[in-house]
């Protein structure tokens, strides 16, 4: 199996850890370590005390399994898998997919969620959104169009990386029913869900609306703790996580214990962590939105429904792919283009979740001042 180049991470690789500024991370302000265990109730900070560095159960802690199947109704800690997340893309897509098999796979998205596919041998076929009156929209007749009697996986990211977009209820049932139909497998990466501006507007996970569903979570975005490299499926198919859990023996066979632990502290302090993170987005979206309205010949701003990130147009003359080098290694801002996620280069991703943002930002509205 041959498998392309992950674009984005390298281009992270080159830059994040000695550019000063990160316009494009998605990810919220990480928590630090001493603030997570102060805060955490005694039976947690008591299993982290008493931790010992041996091996752990290859589907994830019971407890945690436990706590992360509280968010999903309907579900047990048997209908959850723990691991890293890009793990978990891997393994799902070798376990339910065969060269020859037709995938579809929304865009703009994370490359992994093609490329996987991609290098088994899939035929794979992207399904854009599309810009419409100041939003971003998912055309459900053009997803039927591409449906065919060998499609075996639909892949979505709902909110979506790197746009925020989010369809509304009635859009997603549709979608659900739609694939189930067809007969095929939907994944949801659900990456970004809690980071929906009010609770009302949160979807329910694919995973608790279908048994044809897998969904996709994880700490490294909504929880602020990308560097635990944990997060987990959902699925009512036992006998899939069974499937799963074989491949899994052959890439990582179990978790990290301590982010285990750290992850169970987490998700007793979610609501205080959800509340922090939601609020920054917030402030950040409008000051994006103030500062690129001062510059319409350049960038087009467009509101992002849910999540940490954000994908405005480029509108000005320049290459912006020329352009972004430029700004990281003369500057130190790193922007990431839109050819990352799959699409024309004429959008970028700004990361709405950092408390240095408006700092970030206030570079890049100082170069785009100048041109």
């Amino acid at each position: 199996m041959t498998i392309e180049p992950f674009a984005i991470e390298r281009y992270f690789a080159k830059h994040e850890f000695s550019a000063r500024y990160l316009l494009s991370a998605s990810d919220c302000e990480g928590l630090p370590m001493r603030e997570l265990i102060e805060k955490s109730p005694s039976p947690a900070r008591d299993m982290w005390n008493q931790l010992k560095l041996n091996y752990t159960e290859s589907q994830g802690h019971p407890i945690l399994r436990g706590l992360i199947a509280a968010m999903y109704p309907g579900l047990q800690a048997s209908n959850i898998l723990v691991g890293a997340p890009e793990e978990l893309i891997y393994i799902t897509m070798r376990t339910l997919l065969k060269p020859g098999d037709h995938v579809v796979v929304l865009a703009p998205c994370y490359q992994s969620l093609a490329s996987v596919a991609k290098a088994i041998g899939c035929t794979v076929e992207l399904w854009y959104l599309h810009e419409q009156f100041g939003a971003w929209e998912m055309d459900l007749e053009e997803l039927a169009r591409k449906l065919n009697s060998k499609t075996r996986l639909v892949v979505v990211n709902f909110p979506n990386n790197p746009t925020g977009f989010l369809p509304n209820k009635t859009q997603f049932q549709q979608l659900i029913q739609m694939v189930s139909t067809n007969g095929a497998t939907l994944f949801c990466d659900e990456m970004y869900r809690f980071l929906e501006p009010t609770d009302t507007e949160r979807l329910p996970s694919a995973s608790t609306e279908s048994n044809n569903a897998i969904s996709l979570c994880g700490m490294s975005k909504s929880f602020s703790l990308p560097g635990l490299r944990l997060g987990w499926l959902a699925c009512q198919d036992e006998s899939l996580i069974s499937r799963l859990l074989v491949y899994k023996d052959y890439t990582t066979i179990c978790n990290s214990a301590p982010s285990e632990v750290l992850a169970i502290m987490a998700l007793y302090a979610s609501e205080r962590i959800l509340s922090r993170n939601v609020n920054m987005i917030q402030v950040n979206t409008d000051l994006s939105r103030k500062t690129f309205e001062k510059f319409p010949n350049l960038v087009r701003w467009i509101t992002p429904s849910a999540g940490s990130v954000a994908f405005p147009a480029w509108t000005g003359n320049q290459n912006l792919a020329l352009l972004v080098e430029k700004w990281v290694n003369e500057r130190g801002l790193m922007v990431v283009p839109g050819e990352y996620f799959l699409v024309a280069n004429d959008h970028f991703r700004v990361g709405l979740g950092r408390e240095n943002y408006p700092e970030s930002l206030g570079v890049l509205a100082d170069i785009l001042g100048k041109m």
